[in-house]
Order: structure tokens, then sequence, then C-alpha cells
């Protein structure tokens, strides 16, 4: 298993971006707008992993929510996995909490899914399929 991304929640990407733009030394891979998730992206690719910058779309929007409660900051830590499908049931099974059970479209059009940080020692986990 490898990280596929970090998520940062951020309350403007417009303020976010240059920011990390001087901390890493380069412009962004990839910016890209979510419409199921109501969340916009910009992406920084690290050697096998990126970090993304994510903004809220929508005043209810899961990160407009987090953003509420705990500021900006790191949203979740996304995990590459071969088959989705399989590793949602496999981790059931193992007694994680799932947040939906069917899988959804996530950034550059990758399949995805969440585990609950109720069963992930606080953290919010998300699972990117990658075959």
């Amino acid at each position: 298993m490898k990280i596929h991304h970090i998520g940062i929640a951020v309350e403007s990407l417009q303020a976010a971006v240059p920011l990390f733009e001087k901390l890493l030394g380069r412009a962004p891979d990839a910016e890209e707008t979510i419409e199921e998730q109501t969340v916009r992206l910009v992406a920084f690719t690290l050697g096998e992993s990126r970090i993304e910058l994510l903004e809220a779309t929508s005043p209810d929007s899961p990160i407009a929510r987090f953003l509420g409660k705990h500021g900006q900051g790191i949203h979740h830590v996304a995990l590459v996995v071969s088959n989705l499908r399989e590793a949602l049931a496999e981790l059931e099974r193992a007694g994680f909490h799932l947040i939906g059970r069917e899988p959804r479209v996530g950034a550059a059009g990758k399949r995805t899914a969440f585990l609950h940080p109720a069963s992930t020692a606080g953290v919010l986990i998300e699972l990117v399929e990658e075959k």
C-alpha cells in the first residue's frame, strides 16, 4: 500500500496556492472541480504522491463543514488500492466503518471511497483505485 495523496482543506485556493508554490518551488500539476463532492482542488505531485489543496464550492459541502469545525489543515489521507470493491468488503469485514457503500468518482476520474474517522483513530481515510 502507498499514499496516493494528502488532502488539505483551505479557505481559499487563491491564497493557499501561492504559499505552496513557494514552499515546493513550482506550480501545481492539476486543477479541477468535482461537482459531486462540491470541491475544487489544486494538486502538486511529489514523487509517487501528491498534495491536494481543497476548497469548498458550496457552504454545505464536507470541506466547508470541516473548515467550520477545525479550520484549515489536513482533511484526509488517501491510500492506493488495486480493487476498490474488494478492499471495501475486506475492510468492512475487519470492522471499519464505510462512508457510503458505493465508490464515487474523485479527482482525475478515479474511483474512490472513504472510511469513517471513528474507526480509523480519528483520521478520514480515502481509498483510491489504481489498477
